[in-house]
């Protein structure tokens, strides 16, 4: 990991109470986030990944529960990831038919009404669909560091079907969110999304794809354990699991 980190002494910190899990029912949860009025920069939210963080547009958080570790950081080390027979199926079938574009982060309304969308059919009964608008989805996924956050679009006959929202760093890229036709559901373009981005970050001599949180418990994330190798980062440094190994911090 590189040595240059930018100083961060002027970082505020902030916790929020307990609220409702968003990922396994029955369990409270606390956010730690950087003070939303910090000045957060490319280097700065580069640093901010390489220690666990994710963003939520301009806001940088990561869990901070009482007593409960799920939420684990992973990321892949492209150099030596291998797919599996599942991750080669998925390549070789979405390659016959679909072309991958990468565009600057804007606020295009074909990508939003593919958002809404997904959204809406996915996660209908969720927080997120509650307050879904024009307004939330730009705060959500367009950064305000200019240049460094790419939409990888999936193209299927130059219509398209899916998003992959990607912030591109010094040491590889980071798997913001990805949305995508329901109707499409089938392909696993979420997948195929990962392997795109793991393509592209070996493409441009990039060591890693952060993917977020992984957590054993929850489905929505069981996917993130799929790509091996993985590391985890334990709160001190970045360290590499087995498939069925536990996490101990």
């Amino acid at each position: 990991m590189r040595n240059d980190r930018p100083a961060r002494g002027d970082l505020q910190l902030y916790l929020t109470g307990e609220h409702e899990c968003s990922y396994i029912d029955g369990l409270r949860a606390r956010t730690l986030f950087v003070d939303p009025l910090a000045h957060i920069d490319g280097a700065r939210a580069e640093w901010l990944q390489q220690i666990g963080f994710r963003r939520s547009g301009q806001h940088f958080y990561r869990p901070a529960c009482r007593g409960c570790q799920r939420c684990v950081p992973v990321r892949v080390p492209v150099a030596t990831f291998v797919p599996n027979r599942s991750q080669r199926r998925n390549a070789e079938r979405n390659d016959r038919d679909l072309t991958v574009i990468a565009r600057p982060a804007a606020l295009i309304p074909e990508h939003y009404h593919l958002y809404e969308r997904y959204l809406l059919h996915r996660h209908g009964d969720g927080d997120m669909a509650d307050d879904v608008s024009v307004e939330t989805y730009a705060r959500f996924l367009l950064a305000p560091w200019g240049g460094r956050t790419r939409f990888l679009e999936l193209h299927r006959n130059d219509r398209l079907i899916g998003a992959a929202v990607t912030d591109f760093f010094s040491d590889g890229l980071s798997a913001v969110y990805t949305f995508f036709d329901p109707d499409e559901a089938h392909r696993a373009p979420g997948t195929y999304a990962v392997l795109t981005q793991i393509r592209e970050a070996r493409r441009l001599g990039l060591e890693y794809v952060y993917l977020g949180y992984w957590i054993r418990d929850s489905r929505k994330m069981a996917y993130k354990d799929g790509f091996r190798p993985i590391e985890a980062w334990d709160g001190r440094e970045w360290r590499r699991f087995g498939k069925g190994e536990p996490i101990r911090f």
